[in-house]
């Protein structure tokens, strides 16, 4: 239910971007989020529980369409990347953490309780910070509040560079202005750069889930167990260490999202996680298969079941630097200021469909056809997913909003990746 609260709110919170601003979304988002956290830490039946996960589903939903949208507008072009990327380290972070308390609680009476309901304390936390925060410059200069979105770009940047900002903020307003379109689904679609940039950024987002990294993080406990590892506490063990593995990749990308560029890290992850994907299917395949028929069946089976936990371990090292981050930064920037909260909230929601479709049938493809082959078809999905992004995703690192609408608009007009690249290469070799 957490799931399908997500994919709603994400629905929702693109609209709810574009009308009211990315502020407000994300106060909306964190109240939302609070009084989920109660109802699930008051809750006196399932049905109270339910509710209060579904909430929690809507705040989240809503918080993963705005935060990506917000920094990357509120962010000088050269470190956008790194800075949205910060935003999917929060996540990895929590993740982490999230296991640390949950561990704490365990020895507390009424566990579960304590478990759900302090998840409202980041959130509260966030509410009253963020109330001390402005709105997007961007949003405020679109929405014809130029002096609140200078008085925000003051804060950003130096006296040099403000006018040459400002100026972009500027011809950006002029051209929604040349539109005179209604911001909706239809006319998202009715554009072909629109159609294109929603391609290349929910493909992304699907690709993220259907190589399967939320299976690892929700049932990387089962896959642990199911390599022979039948003790719990390891099992726990072992999971924790790979949220850690998930967060620290995660700033590796950081690091390497604004200097390598979003296609060559996608494609970088891509490649080690097929590898990783194909170790795990081969490590399963020898513990069911091979070991069996082994006279050695208990050192065959340990070593397959370290084998899987290296794959584990390897998945998670090339996912989190690449993958991890590359899908939220690329929406946050390849579409038009006007479109922006809308076609990220669509992207957004493919991602949560995505997510749930994965989470829900993991087991079943188990059951049906067996880990080694389950793990094969998500190394089948990298695959695809490699010739996606070369095919169907531009290089945006360091380019303005503007340039990458032009991207869109020339690749409409039928014009390749690499003269493109090669003409903003030579167009911003004299930004400041």
């Amino acid at each position: 239910m957490a799931l399908v609260g997500a994919i709603i709110g994400s629905a929702l919170g693109g609209w709810i971007n574009d009308t009211y601003g990315r502020k407000k979304a994300t106060l909306l988002a964190d109240v939302i989020f609070a009084i989920g956290s109660i109802c699930m830490a008051a809750a006196p039946d399932p049905y109270v529980l339910i509710l209060g996960r579904l909430l929690v589903g809507l705040g989240v939903g809503v918080a993963s369409v705005t935060a990506p949208v917000y920094i990357a507008e509120a962010s000088p072009s050269e470190i956008r990347g790194g800075l949205v990327s910060m935003n999917v380290l929060m996540i990895t972070g929590g993740q982490f953490l999230s296991y640390l308390v949950n561990i704490g609680f365990t020895q507390v009476p009424g566990t579960w309780r304590w478990m759900l309901g302090v998840s409202g304390v980041p959130a509260v936390v966030q509410f009253f910070m963020m109330l001390f925060l402005p709105e997007s410059p961007r949003w405020l200069y679109l929405k014809d509040q130029k002096v609140k979105a200078i008085e925000v770009l003051e804060k950003i940047y130096e006296p040099e560079r403000l006018k040459y900002e400002i100026d972009r903020l500027s011809d950006a307003a002029e051209e929604e202005l040349k539109q005179e379109k209604a911001v909706s689904y239809i006319n998202a679609f009715k554009s072909k750069e629109i159609r294109l940039a929603l391609f290349a950024g929910a493909g992304l987002q699907a690709f993220q889930q259907f190589t399967g990294i939320n299976t690892v993080m929700y049932y990387s406990p089962t896959i642990v167990q199911m390599a022979g590892f039948s003790s719990n506490r390891l099992a726990l063990l072992l999971s924790l260490i790979v949220a850690a593995m998930n967060a620290a990749g995660t700033v590796v990308g950081i690091f390497l999202i604004d200097r390598i560029g979003r296609r060559p890290l996608a494609m970088t992850s891509l490649t080690g996680v097929l590898l990783s994907l194909s170790l795990l299917s081969s490590a399963f395949y020898l513990s069911s298969h091979q070991c069996a028929n082994s006279l050695y069946f208990g050192s065959c089976s340990a070593s397959a079941g370290w084998f899987a936990v290296i794959g584990l371990a390897l998945y998670i090292l090339f996912f989190s630097p690449g993958m991890g981050p590359v899908p939220w930064a690329i929406n946050s920037e390849i579409y038009p200021s006007g479109y922006r909260g809308v076609c990220g909230g669509f992207s957004a929601t493919v991602n949560w469909i995505s997510n749930l479709i994965v989470a829900q049938t993991f087991l079943s493809l188990v059951d049906a056809v067996g880990t080694p082959a389950t793990f094969l078809m998500f190394a089948a999905v990298a695959v695809a997913a490699l010739v996606f992004v070369w095919v169907y995703v531009p290089e945006t690192k360091g380019l303005s909003f503007e340039e990458v609408e032009m991207l869109w608009k020339e690749r409409a007009a039928g014009q390749r990746w690499g003269q493109q690249q090669q003409r903003l290469l030579d167009d911003t070799s004299v930004e400041p």
